[in-house]
């Protein structure tokens, strides 16, 4: 037995006084409501209506059972309302985990600005360098980066575009140091390693006009797990590293740290987007995912254009 269907009716038919009515308003035969009536009182063991040839009459049971069946139909109502405005319009909170230096850079900054087209919007956002199970984990969209197309899965991604990572130090080592030259002069200088999935420990693939070019890193003297805390070693001076662009785009723009062999660069990242599904998409996810593929492509426009700057740079205060 359909037991909400049956409430339903039998609401109908207290409304309109007679199963007829009840009929009318449901579109059905008189029969049917009579009968679904019946059934939802046998499923009870109690009468809700009193019939006589002219009329019917709620029972004093049927009177309790019809405010709790009102109650019951109102909360149903408001919850399909609340679904399908999650459907319609951005509101409530979205949970986004990103890669640690996606975050940082492009994911805060997309944020406040996605925040200003829709305040009811809140964002709770996670970054770390572990790739997180979407559902399990309970996140509604996760950025990464990765030199290699993302495997096929049960999840929706986009590819939002492409980065290089760069070699680069300080002007106030280069002064000390000398600035390499060729790929070779490398082993003269103290070459630091981040250990991040995205570039290898032990080596640098760089990319150049006549094509790959493998450095072989010797021992490091220093080493460390994030981006970040790598470009404030480079500005302290400690030496050469290899970064993601989208770590020292800021650094670059204001001369703190310069490009290090600037006709080479590292293997390209791929910057995805990835959630669970497509189909009934919540308004605040989808409006995120638009959000930020328009977002994340300008600003990759923008980086281009500073990596372009720093190709040509032979001094080391170039920007």
């Amino acid at each position: 037995m359909d037991t909400f269907r049956n409430m339903k009716i039998f609401v109908e038919v207290a409304e309109a006084g007679s199963f007829t009515g009840a009929a009318q308003q449901l579109d059905t035969t008189t029969g049917y409501v009579s009968r679904s009536v019946s059934e939802l009182e046998a499923h009870l063991r109690t009468r809700l209506l009193n019939r006589t040839t002219r009329r019917i009459a709620l029972t004093e049971a049927g009177e309790r059972y019809l405010q709790r069946c009102l109650a019951i139909l109102d909360s149903v109502s408001d919850a399909e309302l609340e679904a399908s405005e999650a459907h319609a319009r951005p509101a409530g909170t979205l949970r986004v985990h990103s890669m640690s230096s996606i975050g940082q850079n492009y994911v805060v900054p997309a944020v406040a600005a996605f925040q200003e087209r829709y305040p009811a919007v809140t964002v709770d956002l996670t970054l770390s360098q572990n790739v997180p199970d979407l559902l399990e984990d309970g996140y509604d969209v996760a950025l990464r980066s990765t030199p290699r197309p993302l495997p096929d899965s049960n999840y929706i991604s986009h590819q939002l575009g492409t980065i290089h990572g760069v070699l680069c130090a300080s002007p106030a080592y280069l002064e000390l140091h000398g600035r390499p030259e060729s790929v070779e002069d490398l082993a003269n200088h103290t070459c630091l390693q981040v250990a991040i999935p995205i570039f290898p420990s032990d080596r640098w693939t760089l990319i150049g006009p006549n094509g790959e070019r493998e450095f072989l890193l010797p021992q490091a003297r220093f080493r460390v797990n994030l981006p970040d805390a790598m470009a404030t070693a480079l500005h302290e001076g400690m030496g050469v590293g290899a970064l993601p662009m989208l770590t020292v785009r800021a650094a670059f723009r204001n001369g703190t740290l310069v490009r290090v062999l600037p006709e080479y660069h590292l293997q390209d990242l791929n910057i995805y987007l990835v959630y669970a599904s497509r189909q009934y998409l919540d308004a605040k996810i989808r409006a995120w995912v638009e959000f930020l593929k328009e977002w994340v492509a300008d600003a990759l426009r923008e980086d281009a254009i500073v990596l372009a700057g720093t190709a040509g740079a032979d001094e080391p205060d170039a920007a």
